[in-house]
């Protein structure tokens, strides 16, 4: 029977972990360590000092013990003679103050006589370069306060201040049970139809980054006994459990029907894309939380609970760094959620700009490519190109700061450059890349635009969209286009003419490539209607995923280029060699971060890098064309 619980709701993500917040107890207590061991950790109160430091008077300096008044009076004109044993006694530097003397003349400042006598010209005074007991840390006073994270720095005046252990946190003991018939934890285990577990991976590293002690425990399979054995034995073994998939609404998904027989189903489903279907329970009075299996989602879904949970018991810092950005694409938003967008930041003309990545909850490089995140909430429909947005970053500003913003076509080569210095790059097509660049959202845009008069590359194309000029396009490669298809061409496909044939299955680039725009070109010279290709309408942002389409069942042949298909080990039918270059404001030639670009072009390195893949001329690579007004 059911306690309370709506199956799959939609609660709102604040109202959502208040709730779970004060349906669960702080399973964090305390423990004793050794000092040494305790750097990094947290106390769990405050730390009093049990002796004190220095705990007798000492030398502050290398020199002779004094008794102060005693050498009143000594000047230059008048200089005093003390003997040694009698008046002073040498000691250096840490050294306890012989008894009786309260004072150290420093070695520099005394004259050595034949005797074994000194005189001094300048008289000391009491405690002088004395340290006193105490002057450090006083026996009984705090050295560190309760919840303070144990720096290295702070080790010394723990052990000074005679501390031998430390009362600190706890860590945190938490399960990570990935399930699933597919899921295997073994590279050498994938086949065809597994998935590696790389959500247990990320949810550790991110679980040891919180100060948590994290158990991967073996795939548990989609077998309702044996998950329920797996959860009771991760909930006996931990202070708090996550499982990974299986909380969904499918008929395989036994989590959230096991947790309300064992404890309490407190929360399930969540207004939050991606990780809506989130489970919020507890077991012997022990939190469970059920991820969502795809990777973005149990991302999401572990900062949006988990983290919070975390930082609450532990009492950790929960700001997060911000920044103001424009963005450069409209997002439609559903009214029903609080969608939470990946992006890429750059700084354009003194402006940070927002770049949104790919939404899907199975995009895991969404998130290694992402700057920030950008929340939508509830209720909206969405955001305009070129409105303020606020991004919580997940990455240090000053890091980001340094980067070229590069928007427009994609090109492996982009991942070349990448590789020798700072960039992000957004794949939105050809006219996508001059859009961003005449609203000066980036700093370099990629490009490849056919003149279907001419045949000529990006010139004309920049020339309408910048009539007035102040452009140039840095030369980036030829590159080779063609047909790809399966190996061994099964099909026969051999021309254009052949896309229009019932039994060939196309697919296309998005909108706005300049790919499409080839093919478009190509097409109209033969005579051949767009609506004759079945699939016309089916698209792919990049030239791999265009590959990898083509590789798989059910797609036969698509338009892109030779080292695409290289890499997928496609068969290539070329169609010609194209200018792919790299579109730049002239005022822009002279900043030190496209003057780098041109000189990673340039190199002998990365020309070489082109000629190990194939299919491209790099003879021109870095080479400058500036583009006049329209009329010139």
């Amino acid at each position: 029977m059911r306690k309370n619980n709506v199956y799959i709701t939609n609660i709102p993500l604040e109202n959502a972990l208040e709730t779970y917040l004060s349906a669960i107890s702080n399973p964090v207590t305390s423990e004793m360590v050794g000092t040494q061991g305790a750097v990094f950790r947290k106390t769990s109160k405050a730390i009093f000092a049990k002796r004190s430091s220095p705990n007798d008077n000492c030398a502050a300096m290398d020199g002779i013990a004094v008794i102060a008044e005693q050498t009143h009076g000594a000047t230059e004109r008048n200089p005093l003679t003390l003997k040694p044993g009698v008046d002073f006694e040498y000691v250096n530097t840490g050294n306890l103050m012989p008894k009786g003397k309260d004072a150290v003349i420093m070695i520099e400042d005394i004259a050595p006589q034949d005797d074994g006598s000194v005189e001094i010209i300048e008289a000391a005074y009491s405690w002088q370069h004395v340290r006193q007991v105490g002057e450090d840390i006083i026996s009984g006073e705090m050295i560190l306060p309760g919840m303070h994270k144990i720096r290295p720095l702070d080790l010394g005046a723990l052990l000074s201040g005679g501390i031998g252990e430390v009362p600190v946190l706890k860590k945190l003991k938490v399960g990570i049970l990935p399930t699933g018939n597919e899921i295997v934890q073994s590279i050498k285990l994938l086949e065809k139809g597994k998935i590696i577990d790389s959500n247990s991976r990320v949810i550790e590293g991110l679980l040891l980054e919180l100060g948590c002690e994290p158990t991967v425990y073996p795939t548990a399979l989609d077998d309702k006994a044996v998950l329920t054995e797996a959860i009771q034995k991760g909930i006996e073994e931990n202070d708090f459990f996550i499982t990974i998939a299986g909380s969904s609404a499918g008929s395989k998904d036994f989590t959230v029907h096991i947790i309300e027989e064992l404890g309490e189903v407190v929360i399930h489903g969540v207004a939050i894309k991606p990780g809506k279907p989130t489970i919020l329970g507890k077991i012997d009075g022990k939190g469970i939380i059920g991820l969502p299996g795809y990777p973005v989602s149990a991302f999401f879904a572990f900062e949006k609970f988990v983290k919070p949970l975390i930082e609450t018991w532990y009492r950790l810092p929960k700001s997060h760094s911000k920044v103001e950005a424009t963005l450069t694409q409209r997002i439609v938003s559903s009214v029903k959620n609080e969608e939470l967008i990946r992006v890429t930041l750059g700084k354009v003309d003194g402006r940070w700009i927002a770049t949104p990545l790919n939404r899907g909850a199975g995009a895991t490089m969404s998130l290694v490519r992402a700057d920030g995140i950008l929340t939508i909430p509830r209720l909206s429909e969405g955001i305009e190109s070129g409105d303020t947005v606020t991004i919580e970053l997940m990455k240090h500003l000053e890091d980001i700061e340094q980067r070229l913003v590069v928007i427009g076509s994609h090109d492996i080569l982009i991942d070349i450059i990448a590789d020798e210095m700072p960039l992000s790059s957004a794949h939105v097509g050809s006219f996508g890349g001059l859009m961003a660049m005449r609203k000066k959202e980036c700093h370099i845009a990629p490009i490849h635009l056919i003149d279907e008069i001419t045949g000529i590359y990006n010139i004309s194309s920049v020339q309408k969209m910048f009539p007035t000029g102040g452009m140039s396009l840095i030369k980036g490669a030829s590159r080779l286009q063609g047909l790809m298809v399966k190996k061994g061409n099964p099909k026969g496909i051999n021309e254009f003419a052949d896309l229009t044939r019932e039994d060939i299955v196309f697919v296309n680039r998005q909108r706005g490539a300049g790919t499409r725009q080839l093919l478009d070109f190509e097409l109209k010279k033969r005579n051949i209607p767009t609506g004759d290709i079945e699939v016309y309408h089916r698209e792919m942002t990049t030239h791999m995923a265009v590959a990898v389409a083509v590789l798989s069942e059910g797609t036969d042949v698509g338009l892109g280029i030779y080292s695409a298909a290289e890499t997928m080990g496609l068969d290539f039918i070329p169609v010609g060699y194209e200018s792919y270059d790299f579109l730049v404001r002239n005022e822009s030639l002279e900043e030190p971060g496209v003057k780098h670009f041109i000189e990673v072009l340039q190199s002998e390195e990365f020309r070489n890098k082109l000629r190990e893949i194939g299919g491209y001329i790099s003879e021109q690579s870095g080479d400058i064309i500036q583009i006049g007004a329209q009329d010139d």
